[in-house]
Formats: C-alpha cells, sequence, structure tokens
C-alpha cells in the first residue's frame, strides 16, 4: 500500500513557524531593540519576514532552539535595519530583518520630554502608547492581574505616568511624517473611575486627529459603566475599539486576573454589542490569551461567541514578562497554537471578519500573533 504524504504549501509552512517562533521565544542574550517591561508586547523584538514583521519573545521560559546570527549590523544608522539570519538548533532557517530605530526617537516634545518615553514603535509602521501608565489594581496582590508588567517601564523611568493630548499629538505627527507611521493604538490602565479610562482616550484621540486627521486610531480601555462613551470615543476620532477579555473561564479569570474579573463577561458581551453598533461589525476587538489556563475548546467556543457578535478575537499566546507573578509560566505549546488558529481563524473567515478589514488596532498589526497568517490560508 502507498502512501501520498501531503505536504504543506509555502505559506502554511511560514505560518507553522511563526506561530512555533511566538510560542518558543528566541533564546539570545542581545535584546538590543526590544522592548523591555511595561504594557504591549514587552520582552519582544520586532523581526521582518519580507512584508512581515512579528514581535518575537527574547526571554523565553523552558528553552527554545532558535537563535539569531548578525549577518551585517546597520541598526545604529536610523532607518535602516540589521539583517539577521534566524537559526533552529544550529540551522538556518530564514534571513529577517530587525527594524531600524525611528527617526523620531531622535527627538523631544516641546515641554522637553523625549519621544520615546510618550509613545513607541510596535513591529515596523505602529505608534502605540499607554496613556495612563498605571492601574488601580496593579499594587494590590490580591486583585492585580499577574500577567501583567504595565508598572515596570515607570519604574524604571522609561515612560511617563500620563501622557497629554498635546504631547501625543505632537509624537504622533512627527512619527507620520519622518517614518511613516500608518496607525495609532492608544491604550491606557484603568483608572478609579467609571468611564475606565475613556475620558482620557477620547481628549488624546481628539488631539491627534487634528494634526494628523488620517491617521486611523484604536483606543483600548474595560468597558465603561455607561455605554455611551462608545460613541464619544467614535466623534472624538477614534476609529476602532479594543475591549481585551484576555481569559474566558471563570474560575482561570479569577486566578489569573482576580480583580479584572470582578466585571463579569456578560458586561464584556452587552458592551461589544454595545460598540459594534457604534464602530461597525469588525471594528471592536478583544484579546483571547492562549496559554493562561483556559481548555482550548473554551478559547474557541468564546470565539465563536464574539464573531456572531462583530467582535475580532485577536488570539495571542501568553508570553511571561520578567517581574510578574507568572514570569516563570510556561507558554503554550506550538502544537496548541497551531490548532488554536486554524480554528479561529476558520470562524473568523466565516463570519466576514477579517484582521485586513480593521482601520486600526492590535488585530490590525498582527505582529504579537500568527493569526492573520492562518487567516490568509483558511
Amino acid at each position: 500500500m502507498s502512501v501520498t504524504r501531503i505536504m504543506a504549501t509555502p505559506a502554511e509552512e511560514r505560518s507553522a513557524l511563526l506561530a512555533e517562533l511566538q510560542s518558543l521565544g528566541i533564546a539570545t542574550g542581545d535584546d538590543g531593540g526590544g522592548r523591555r517591561g511595561g504594557a504591549g508586547p514587552s520582552d519582544h523584538r520586532a523581526l521582518s519576514f519580507g512584508a512581515t514583521t512579528v514581535m518575537v519573545p527574547m526571554r523565553p521560559v523552558g528553552g527554545s532552539p532558535y537563535r539569531l546570527r548578525v549577518l551585517t549590523d546597520t541598526a545604529d544608522t536610523a532607518n535602516l535595519a540589521d539583517r539577521i539570519q534566524l537559526l533552529r538548533d544550529d540551522q538556518p532557517v530564514a534571513d529577517v530583518e530587525v527594524p531600524g530605530v525611528p527617526r523620531f526617537y531622535a527627538l523631544t516634545t516641546a515641554d522637553g520630554i523625549p519621544y520615546p518615553k510618550v509613545a513607541l514603535l510596535h513591529a515596523r509602521k505602529v505608534l502605540a502608547s499607554t496613556v495612563l501608565q498605571s492601574c488601580i489594581r496593579y499594587n494590590d496582590g490580591a486583585r492585580a492581574c499577574q500577567f501583567c508588567a504595565i508598572g515596570t517601564s515607570l519604574k524604571e523611568g522609561r515612560t511617563l505616568a500620563r501622557k497629554s493630548p498635546a504631547q501625543l499629538a505632537e509624537v504622533a505627527e512627527a512619527a507620520v511624517r519622518l517614518d511613516g507611521v500608518e496607525q495609532l493604538v492608544l491604550t491606557t490602565g484603568t483608572p478609579a473611575t467609571p468611564d475606565r479610562g475613556a475620558a482620557h482616550l477620547a481628549a488624546c484621540a481628539a488631539a491627534v486627529k487634528a494634526v494628523t486627521p488620517a491617521l486611523p486610531i484604536q483606543v483600548q480601555c474595560e468597558p465603561p459603566d455607561d455605554f455611551a462613551w462608545f460613541q464619544r470615543l467614535k466623534d472624538a476620532g477614534a476609529d476602532t475599539l479594543g475591549m481585551h477579555l484576555e481569559a474566558v473561564e471563570p474560575g482561570v479569570r479569577a486566578k489569573v486576573m482576580p480583580g479584572k474579573a470582578e466585571l463579569p463577561i456578560a458586561h464584556y458581551l452587552a458592551a461589544f454589542a454595545a460598540a459594534v453598533e457604534v464602530f461597525g461589525r469588525g471594528q471592536v476587538s478583544t484579546y483571547l490569551i492562549a496559554g493562561l489556563g483556559d481548555q482550548p475548546q473554551s478559547l474557541i467556543d468564546m470565539a465563536a461567541r464574539l464573531v456572531e457578535l462583530g467582535v475580532y478575537p485577536f488570539l495571542v499566546p501568553f508570553v511571561p514578562l520578567a517581574g510578574t507573578p507568572m514570569a516563570d509560566h510556561l507558554p503554550p505549546p506550538a502544537n496548541m497554537m497551531r490548532f488554536l488558529y486554524t480554528e479561529v481563524a476558520r470562524l473568523i473567515r466565516a463570519h466576514g471578519l477579517g484582521a485586513a478589514q480593521m482601520k486600526a488596532g492590535c488585530g490590525k498589526c498582527g505582529a504579537c500573533s500568527a493569526l492573520s497568517s492562518y487567516e490568509a490560508n483558511s
């Protein structure tokens, strides 16, 4: 009896490589150019595979067969890139590039603040800022999210506790003009106010749109008590909205994000429905983090509920961050991520959604996940 082997296409092989890289990370002592601590893709480095740029963990827990070999060193020159070889078990896998230092990083604001303390470049063309670099739960061990490092960069003096609308507008204008930034993501720690930070996000979005009206903006916060904030955010200039579930099973949420879990999933689902009415299908998104403890089927079931509402479920692997209670928690295995990506991408496509259709946001960028690559293959 002969057996026919079904070969993976190059696109499928690339998707599998991205999924494995983001699960296993890269073993290297060189974190030059990477993110350390703080909010967003911390302990990561941007790597470009041709036109695709991904954020890859540089602090692997449990070891990794991947490492980098520098072929050329031009990263000290603005807007150029290191050309680097990706190795697996010391065998070449692919040539990649590391995006160079953006030009706007060399500037300071009118009030004397270095631009990188106000906003940072993510991937290659995405500007991002945490407008309030604090959270009411962060210093409360009984309520803090166990995987969050939002206070790290503030403690180390690499950011500001509060970015003003004027500062963000100045930095955004320069990032677009000097480095061709194509979208802006504004997120926030959660303050002790019922708007969950939406008021400051609205002020920041309005200021940015006043100087760069064509720059698409996503704002991200927890669901506010009053859903009227969704229309206010849109009127201020936000093009898309992110509200992040992260974990989905009640027991997991209570364990890894006890304070945030006090806001029930039912409130999130109601908020998603209301937000889609304002921003439109596919322009509201949420994070689903695989590896926090949820069963894969629970994540798939939640993704199915979300896409029916018109919400884009941005699936990412858990990445352990230094200095957090879960710093030594293992990331999800690559085979689990490949399965989840395949199933969630199928749901997304079946409901007419897609990363490419989003105007702005983490899902649009896609660098912290291989999901959009699987969407293209589904």
